[in-house]
Parts: structure tokens; C-alpha cells; sequence
């Protein structure tokens, strides 16, 4: 298996004691193609020669044990199949970048070359460069040359003969390794030892670094060099020198760059309604698999999984504990090492590649530190060997799927297929859970528990709507707040109590406008307009990243009179530190979030109250807890009602009561102000009291007449090319090819409000799957009108996706 987009597996041929030593699993360097190499991953060991080509040797075996396992091989199948992406894109997916190896392209001096006079400038200068050196990197001819682009120039050398290249393999992975110091072994005994102090009573510092040694040494545990300087005030040179003596010496042990430090406490009481939902749980365990915790927010949901956890731990095996959203991990670390100390591991995307390997490492080897992995949605790629638990937290979550780049895969429904390869159970729990996950609860395919008190009998936050649009007849608007919004925040103050404000979009504003001609700075790669950032003074596309300076004039006509519209958290942020001067506002979104500790810095501020009022987008909807906030306002609640996508409204539904559930969490009822336009909207009125059932029953009912999940499947397909012809070609002859299969059932085409990202335009075909008709052989007949359209040499270069249940 390689790990590049090609849905086959190639066969190469090894030798006998290769083929006993290999098992399935391991990794191989091959090579592909003319000079490429890849590491390779053993699928199937076997004794039948390719009939289409002649099969190469591999090029050398990389592990001592098989790196991936079974279970996990027939996982990445499913996945490959289910989503209709290639094994290699669920290879590279799942494998941490540092065990795909990559090859490095050497250059060598060609010794027979003699005629220096026909070679250009930047030639001679690797030419020259390569009669002092053996050979180099391409990255250090880029030093050489001082510009990014070398191969044309590399390649002229190789057209004159001057010079030949090979691909290298390296390692990126490196073990973190500490050094340690230990006494040379010749001064075992203790006439030795006192001959030593003689003979350094010259050599102060020396002197000073041997005897906190020894004070040292009573503890009976290895002496880090690092702590022996700084214990001693010495410097490392002053090590180095005993060490030349052959006083001391260095040696390296190898160790983790995580460890989470934890003692065990026990684990918190659970009240009767906790304890009944724990029961229940283990109850339909023993008929379901899957069973959906249905839980409103604040009603302990996460002691009820520690219970659980610490029952799977006792029995031996491994949990996997799901979070939609890396900033949750850092809360939820916190309260599981309480419990569970240092069997805890930690895997997402901020953490650098090397600490990856490390997890992959441990879980592989079944290590204790490994027992509970708390992870984004790639942690299902983990190689667990006997997993008995998955826990996915707040599953109706977006953040489950992978949209780009493939396999786009939902990390919910996936790791409800790994539990039933491990012969595991998992537990689904949400305050507001998804229609298709609810629906399949009451269809007795999933067990179903509920969990409808607050813990602590807290009532839930009272929701009042405001009519904006009423507020600014009357002009009792400040910005963008309501005189009733500013008096809730005021009286939150005032009892020394803290707000969250929510607003779905980052940056000053949306939209920057010339109010003399109407003329709105666009991205010039995609169809938006550029966002404002007032703190850098600079527009930017949040599709592409394209930036640059806020103009002074209008390009258009010249004028000057610039206008900004709508408002996003930058700007709330502002208005907040004029309205409150003497109070700490905060922002969390995805510019304040940048590396890794980003979430930690500020939800830990916030916790320790040094911030009043914290501003955010969607991070802070997840289930974050914090005893002290009050009141949460939603500053728009129109944007998330009136979207383009069938799961509008159950989306904004989800979004605005997990907002609210931040509210009052700890001893008295909380308050959550939403301002609206149309305070009269249905969701609005369901939200306001909190309402699910009906909520539920009324998307249903839409769902069913006009064809959707959960009862009708859908599959997206996506092209995109920077010729706005060839996808509008390309997408008329799919549309018609896939109308003659399923017919009334194919939607499109369509372009996407955004109808251009990067320079490349997109179109959309929809196809929906009746609930009788079987998905496999859809999505047969789909590969096949793929394979047609990919033949076609005009719509070749057009980028072609397949999105399965694309919602």
C-alpha cells in the first residue's frame, strides 16, 4: 500500500528470508515510478506475480515489528470503500507524517565531465560547490543558488553530463534523548573517592559539581547534567572538563516529550439521576453496541463516562475518548488526571509530529500511559489492540468531519465501525444530538439513555430574545448592542460575575464598502469579499489567506469614504473596551488561537477570572465549563438561520443551546440574551425553551418530504478547474450520465455561494440515495461514470471529489 491516491495495492518481490522476517503491517521503502521513493506499507504477503507489469525488488525493510495491525487495516478498508476515497489516501492519513519517509533528491559530481566552459553562471556555481564536497542536497544547492526555484538548473546540468542524481532515504522521527551523569567506574571504592577531593582542592567550581553529585546521588535516581549544573552554579563546560578527566561520564536515556502528571484521586460521587443514567447505559449495553446519552448541558455527563472508563480500565483495555474540538482537550485533560494520573495520552493536531510518534508508539506497545487516549477525530487511526470503550463527546458536532483534503471520512460513524471490529461498545453523548443519531435511537438500532436534571439541580439559564430591529426603530441601539443586552452585562459585572458573548465570525467586518459608488475590495483569487482586521490594519480572504493593507481611497472611483459593514469578534471587542474601560475583555477565535498552548493561555485566564468578558466564535459553543460565567449573549442570531444548507436550522438549534448551556453551571440560574431580527422564529421560540423533541419532530417531518438524511442517504460530487468553461462542460456531461442512472434523484448542477476559491471555480452535483435502494451498488455505478468521465482527455485536469454523506 502506498500512500499516494491510487485506489490498488502494487506487488513487489522479496527474497525467502525477507518473506519470513515481513509481516503485514510493516513498513518498506520501494520505489516508484522513474526516481521516486515511498515507504510502503505490507499489505498481504503472497506468492502471485502481477501479470501487467514486471514486479521490482523493495528497497530495504524499515521496522522489527509491524507498525500497523489487522484491525486496523480492515478499519482503513471500510473507510476506503465506505467514503470512496483510495487505501493510500487513508494510509497517509492515519500514519503521523514522520513514519511516511520521505526521499531526498543527492546530486553527485559526474568525474568524466571536463568541458567546464559550456555551463551558465548558476551551473558553474553547483559545479564549483561540488569539487569541494562529494555530493549535495537539493536543499543546499537552494543555499548555494539563493532562490527557491532549482530544478531547471539542476536538470541542465543533467542534459550536459556534468553532474547525476539519486534519491536518499531519511528518517524524520528523533527520539528526545536526556542526558544523564554517573561517576567513572574507577572510583568505586572510598580511598579513591577521597583522592579525587585532594586532588580537585584546587579546581574549585570542579570541586563544587563532584560534591553536589554526591549530595545528589543519596536519592538513588539517575542525575539529569542539566539539573547537576544547575544545582551546583556551575557551568556545562565545567562538566565537559570532568568528563575529559574521566571523572564523570554522560549517557543518554531516551524519553517522552508528554507525560501528564497526576495523582489519582478518587472519583466524585455521582447523584441519583447520574447513577439511574449510569445503570441504564450499562443496561443496553448488553443488547446494543451503541448507545446515545442524551443529556442536557450541565448534567455531569463527564463523571458518568469516568464512571465507565474506570470499569473498562479495571477490566484492562483501552478507551478511546472523542472531542470534537482541540481547545475542549485542554479542559478535559485537567479533570481525567485527577482520576486517572498518567495512563492518559493526549492526540491532536497542535501537537508537534515527533510527540505523535510517541503516541502511536505507546499505544501500539500497549504501554500504561497509553490506556486512555483523549484525541480530535484522527485519533481513530490509533493502532489499539484490544480497545473496549469509545466515548464520543458532543457527537452532533461538525468537527467530526473531514472535508478536506481525502479521506473524508466522519470521525463518528467511523468509530462506530472500529468498535464493532474490537468487539467494544461506545457511548454517544450530546445535550443536542444529531436527527440521524436521535432517529436511529428511536428506531432501536442505538440503546437510548437519558439525563434531563442539572447536576446540583442548577435550573437551566432563563433565554430571553431581543428584537433588534424594534430597538433600532426606538434608537436604542449602541453599536451593536441593545440597551437591554447592556444593562445584563452591567448587572453580571456589577456582582462580580463573568459573560461570554458569542459571534459566529472573526475579524473587524465582513464586508469593507465605498459609500460614494458601492464598490466592495474583493479577493482577487476567490468570488468574496475581503474581511477587515482592524488590529493589523489589513483586509484578508478567509478562504485563501490572501492579504494586504486597507486602502486609504477607493480603487474604483477615489473617493474616500470608506465604509465597513456587518461586524465580526475584533470589532465587539473594541465596542466592549470603550463601553466597559474598566473591565478585562478577551477574545477567543482562530487569530488568538494560534500555536499550541493558544487554547490553554486564554481558557485558563479566564478560569483563574482574570478576564470579565470573553468574546468568541464557535470554540466556545463546545462543552467548556466554567463556574462563574452568568450571563451569555448571542449577538446574531440571524446568520446562522438563514444559510444555504438543509441542517440550517437543526445547526443553529444545536449551536445557540450549547451556547446557552455556559451559563449558570455552578449555583444559580444563568441568563442568555439572544438579539435577533425576527424574534418570532420557530427554532428561536424551541430554543428559548429548550424544546428538543419538538424541535426534532418538525425537522423530521421536513426531512421526509423533501427527501433527506436521515431517511434519504446523499452523496456529493465536487469539480473544480481555474477554466470556468471546462468545469461548466464537465459538470453538464456528469449531470446527464448520472440523470440516465438515477434519474429524478440527482440535484444540480449548482455552484456554491462561494463559487470560486483559489482561483478555481466549483461546481456541485448532489445525488440522493432512496431508502430501499442499495448504497453499494450506487456507488458502483458512480465509479463507473467516473472512470467514463476521467477517459474524456478534455476533462482530465478537472479535479473530481466524491464527498459521501456529505452533511
Amino acid at each position: 500500500m502506498l500512500p499516494i491516491p491510487i485506489q490498488k495495492t502494487f506487488t513487489y518481490s522479496v527474497t525467502n528470508e525477507e518473506a519470513n522476517f515481513l509481516n503485514e503491517g510493516m513498513r518498506v521503502a520501494v520505489s516508484f515510478g522513474k526516481t521516486k521513493m515511498f515507504t510502503g506499507l505490507v499489505f498481504k504477503i503472497h506468492e502471485n506475480a502481477p501479470t501487467l507489469y514486471e514486479a521490482k525488488e523493495i528497497h530495504q525493510i524499515l521496522d522489527e515489528q509491524p507498525l500497523v495491525n489487522n484491525l486496523q487495516l480492515k478499519h482503513w478498508q471500510w473507510i476506503s470503500t465506505y467514503y470512496m476515497c483510495s487505501l493510500g489516501d487513508v494510509f497517509r492519513a492515519a500514519l503521523p507524517s514522520a513514519f511516511l519517509l520521505e526521499s531526498e533528491t543527492i546530486v553527485y559530481k559526474n568525474e568524466a565531465f571536463n568541458n567546464e566552459d559550456i555551463l551558465e553562471d548558476d551551473e558553474f556555481l553547483i559545479f564549483e560547490a561540488l569539487q569541494h564536497q562529494s555530493q549535495l542536497t537539493i536543499h543546499q544547492v537552494v543555499d548555494i543558488l539563493g532562490k527557491k526555484k532549482v530544478m531547471p538548473t539542476v536538470n541542465e546540468l543533467i542534459k550536459k553530463s556534468a553532474i547525476y542524481i539519486k534519491e536518499q532515504i531519511y528518517e524524520q522521527y528523533k527520539p528526545k534523548l536526556v542526558k544523564y551523569v554517573r561517576l567513572h567506574a574507577s572510583y568505586n571504592s572510598d580511598e579513591s573517592l577521597n583522592a579525587l577531593l585532594e586532588e580537585l582542592s584546587r579546581a574549585k567550581k570542579q570541586r563544587d559539581a563532584v560534591l553536589t553529585f554526591f549530595q545528589l546521588s543519596t536519592t538513588k535516581k539517575p542525575i539529569k547534567a542539566k539539573d547537576l549544573e544547575t544545582k551546583a552554579n556551575v557551568s556545562a563546560s565545567v562538566l565537559k572538563s570532568l568528563v575529559d578527566k574521566n571523572i564523570f561520564e554522560f549517557y543518554e536515556i531516551q524519553i517522552d516529550r508528554i507525560n501528564f502528571k497526576g495523582d489519582t484521586n478518587d472519583l466524585k460521587e455521582l447523584n441519583e439521576f447520574q447513577e439511574t443514567a449510569l445503570k441504564e447505559i450499562k443496561e443496553t449495553f448488553t443488547n446494543n453496541d451503541v448507545t446515545l446519552l442524551h443529556g442536557i448541558t450541565s448534567s455531569g455527563k463527564t463523571e458518568v463516562y469516568t464512571k465507565l472508563i474506570q470499569e473498562v480500565l479495571d477490566a484492562g483495555k483501552q478507551v478511546l475518548f472523542l472531542l470534537p474540538e482541540i481547545a475542549l482537550t485542554t479542559q478535559i485533560i485537567t479533570r481525567l488526571q485527577v482520576y486517572f494520573g498518567d495512563q492518559i495520552s493526549v492526540f491532536h493536531s497542535k501537537y508537534s509530529m515527533n510527540e505523535r510518534v510517541e503516541v502511536w508508539n505507546n499505544v501500539l506497545e500497549n504501554k500504561s500511559k497509553a490506556q486512555i487516549i483523549l484525541g480530535a477525530r484522527s485519533s481513530i487511526f490509533l493502532p489499539f489492540s484490544n480497545l473496549g470503550l469509545i466515548v464520543v463527546d458532543e457527537e452532533h458536532e461538525t468537527s467530526y468531519k473531514q472535508f478536506e483534503p481525502s479521506p473524508r471520512y466522519n470521525a463518528r460513524d467511523s468509530a462506530i465501525v472500529l468498535s464493532k471490529l474490537h468487539n467494544a461498545k461506545i457511548l454517544l453523548g450530546s445535550a443536542t444530538p444529531s436527527l440521524e443519531s436521535y432517529f436511529n435511537a428511536q428506531q432501536n438500532k442505538y440503546g437510548f439513555v437519558e439525563l434531563n436534571r442539572r447536576f446540583g439541580n442548577v435550573q437551566l439559564p432563563k433565554i430571553e430574545l431581543i428584537d433588534v430591529k424594534e430597538k433600532h426603530r426606538k434608537k436604542e441601539m449602541k453599536g451593536h448592542f441593545s440597551d437591554r443586552m447592556l444593562k445584563l452585562i452591567q448587572e453580571a459585572l456589577d456582582e462580580k460575575e463573568q459573560i461570554i458573548l458569542f459571534q459566529n465570525r472573526r475579524g473587524y467586518s465582513p464586508v469593507v464598502e465605498c459609500k460614494t459608488c458601492g464598490v466592495a475590495p474583493q479577493c482577487p483569487n476567490c468570488d468574496v469579499s475581503l474581511t477587515y482586521h482592524k488590529f493589523k490594519n489589513e483586509l484578508r480572504c478567509h478562504y485563501c489567506n490572501y492579504q494586504r493593507a486597507m486602502p486609504n481611497s477607493c480603487a474604483a472611483c477615489g473617493s474616500n469614504t470608506l465604509d465597513t459593514k456587518g461586524f465580526g469578534t475584533e470589532q465587539i471587542e473594541l465596542e466592549l473596551k470603550e463601553l466597559f474601560p474598566d473591565f478585562k475583555i478577551g477574545r477567543m477565535d482562530l487569530d488568538t488561537t494560534r500555536g499550541k498552548f493558544g487554547y490553554q493561555k486564554i481558557i485558563g485566564a479566564f478560569e483563574a477570572r482574570e478576564i470579565d468578558i470573553l468574546v468568541g466564535t464557535q470554540m466556545l459553543s463546545k462543552g467548556l465549563d466554567f463556574d462563574n460565567v452568568s450571563l451569555v449573549g448571542i449577538l446574531n442570531a440571524d446568520t446562522m438561520l438563514n444559510f444555504p444548507d438543509f441542517r440550517a436550522h437543526e445547526r443553529a438549534y444545536q449551536m445557540m443551546v450549547q451556547v446557552s448551556g455556559r451559563a449558570g453551571r455552578s449555583k444559580k440560574q444563568g441568563n442568555v440574551a439572544i438579539q435577533t431580527y425576527n424574534p418570532y422564529h420557530k427554532i428561536l421560540q424551541q430554543v428559548s425553551s429548550t424544546n428538543y423533541t419538538e424541535m426534532y419532530k418538525e425537522q423530521l417531518q421536513e426531512r421526509w418530504q423533501y427527501k433527506y438524511p436521515p431517511y434519504f442517504r446523499t452523496i456529493k460530487i465536487t469539480l473544480k478547474h481555474r477554466d470556468f468553461n471546462k468545469v461548466d462542460t464537465g459538470v453538464n456531461w456528469l449531470f446527464k450520465a448520472l440523470y440516465n442512472s438515477f434519474g429524478e434523484n440527482v440535484l444540480g448542477p449548482t455552484a456554491p455561494a462561494v463559487s470560486r476559491i483559489r482561483n478555481q471555480y466549483i461546481k456541485n452535483i448532489v445525488i440522493k440515495i432512496p431508502p430501499k435502494q442499495s448504497l453499494a451498488n450506487t456507488k458502483n455505478q458512480v465509479t463507473k461514470i467516473r472512470n467514463t468521465f476521467e477517459a474524456v482527455k478534455d476533462f482530465r485536469p478537472i479535479r473530481f471529489i466524491i464527498d459521501v454523506d456529505n452533511y
